[in-house]
């Protein structure tokens, strides 16, 4: 049984029947029970309870659990650090493995899984609401053969910055696009993770062989943030 949390926005939490235990022919979990808080602060009043609302909902106990997988943003300081420190606290109580991924690589599985395979290449952007009138984005392509790549690296900017860029995409998704519709129209109204799909996309990773084992957030304003530029593999079939 997975645990997942995210509160790179919002907060979001799902358990799911399954493993993430690498190569697999089979990699998705089944998603017994996802809960939600849509709005932007108070995460620390909401999340624990939202853990036990989804437990029952569920019908597991926490001793049930064998994983717990937490969306490590980017997102702001402290509704980012609640999720993440409430994740490490759990996995570790429990002796359970603490799994980290990219909150926007979920938000492009949840977009890119609505969009019918033959339809062929598809490219994403995901733009989310960093306030100080800045967007945390990145760029996604699922290729012929189901592989999505991320094809522009986690990064924060003005709207303005990087319309052109994300606008130019199939789809456009994000917390973003709902503050800046005019710069961002969005194709899917698609705002926050869902920990349904933050559980999907990890699976999808572990199955392909990526590390997961780092739960440091991203919060991309630090000094030492950097935007690397290679090509790198995020998600698959």
């Amino acid at each position: 049984m997975l645990l997942g949390i995210d509160t790179s926005g919002a907060v979001s939490v799902a358990v799911a029947r399954g493993e993430l235990a690498g190569a697999s022919t089979d990699p998705s979990p089944e998603i017994l029970a996802v809960r939600s808080y849509t709005r932007s602060r108070h995460h620390d009043e909401v999340l624990l309870a939202l853990v036990e609302e989804t437990l029952q909902a569920a019908g597991v106990t926490r001793g049930e659990l064998t994983g717990v997988v937490v969306g490590r943003g980017p997102g702001p300081f402290t509704g980012l650090r609640v999720g993440l420190v409430s994740a490490r606290s759990i996995a570790s109580v429990l002796g359970v493995p603490l799994h980290g991924l990219s909150s926007l690589d979920a938000l492009a599985h949840e977009a890119l899984a609505a969009v019918p395979a033959e339809r062929g290449p598809v490219t994403v952007g995901v733009a989310l609401d960093a306030r100080r009138r800045e967007v945390y984005h990145a760029r996604y392509r699922r290729e012929a053969d189901g592989e999505i790549l991320r094809i522009a690296e986690p990064a924060v900017d003005a709207p303005a910055e990087v319309a052109s860029e994300l606008t130019a995409c199939d789809l456009l998704v994000g917390s973003g696009t709902a503050l800046y519709p005019e710069l961002l129209p969005a194709t899917v109204e698609l705002e926050h993770v869902d920990a349904g799909h933050l559980l999907l996309a990890a699976a999808v990773l572990a199955a392909r062989g990526e590390d997961l084992s780092s739960t440091e957030p991203m919060y991309l304003r630090e000094p030492d943030a950097a935007k690397p530029t290679a090509r790198k593999s995020a998600l698959g079939r």
